[in-house]
């Protein structure tokens, strides 16, 4: 299986990187839809999308305003958006006004309801759990035959976290890492998590492999968020890069 990365950042693109964005072509899933949605059309395989959203925060849903030309060229059969209640009914009278989008937007939304199962192509389907961040959020389980992912953005790492339970033995974990250890405190306040936290998470899970996205868009560094303290807690950690393709 393959997971496109189209947007590895968050906050907002810079040169390197669009915002979150992630893609299983064959399934036709895209979890989150921030700037990276503008590479999602040379990749379609299926007339039907599944659109997952972590929250409603810019950075992660102005990606649905670029739809319009997709479903137009394309002629999609559908095309659901998930999200928590609240999240769709604010992207709805927000993003979509008339003053600042003024095309209805043609996909149908779905709000996630507890103990929700969205079954997609290929036998999986996708399960999501409550995160901790301000205005709220949710992470994505993909369970698929032979076969698993996890996404978690927008929260704090910590092995103590509720959600550790419901990403355990996935095969892949994408997960945030805006800061360095050094700006752990200022992670905390803003609901982002800092690399040391993340791979101490992915070792408590037991996963596979992670791989760190929504990296702070304001370093150019090639290593802007400390790997190396990563991988000396879980070594099998990379930074995500923007149109990498990653086999799990």
């Amino acid at each position: 299986m393959q997971l496109h990365l189209l947007g590895t950042t968050g906050y907002h693109p810079n040169e390197r990187r669009q915002t979150a964005c992630f893609m299983l072509p064959e399934l036709g899933v895209v979890f989150d839809a921030g700037t990276g949605m503008h590479r999602l059309k040379p990749l379609l395989q299926t007339k039907e999308l599944d659109v997952f959203l972590s929250h409603a925060h810019l950075d992660h849903v102005v990606g649905l305003t670029y739809l319009l030309g997709d479903l137009w060229e394309e002629k999609m059969k559908r095309v659901t958006v998930h999200g928590e209640a609240d999240k769709l009914a604010a992207i709805d009278q927000h993003l979509h006004a008339p003053l600042i989008f003024p095309v209805d937007h043609q996909y149908a939304n779905r709000p996630l309801s507890r103990g929700m199962t969205v079954p997609v192509a290929g036998g999986g389907q996708v399960t999501h759990f409550p995160l901790a961040h301000p205005g709220g959020s949710v992470g994505y389980r993909l369970d698929l035959p032979g076969a698993s992912m996890a996404y978690v953005t927008d929260t704090t790492a910590a092995v103590d976290a509720p959600y550790v339970e419901q990403i355990r033995g996935v095969d892949l974990l994408v997960h945030e890492c805006y800061f360095h250890d050094d700006q752990c405190e200022f992670a905390e306040l803003t609901g982002h998590s800092c690399a040391t936290p993340v791979a101490q998470v992915a070792a408590a899970a037991g996963v596979g492999r992670l791989i760190l996205v929504h990296i702070n868009p304001m370093s150019v560094a090639d290593d802007p968020i400390g790997l190396e303290a990563a991988r000396a807690v879980f070594p099998n950690t990379e930074i995500g890069e923007d149109v990498q393709v990653v086999e799990f």
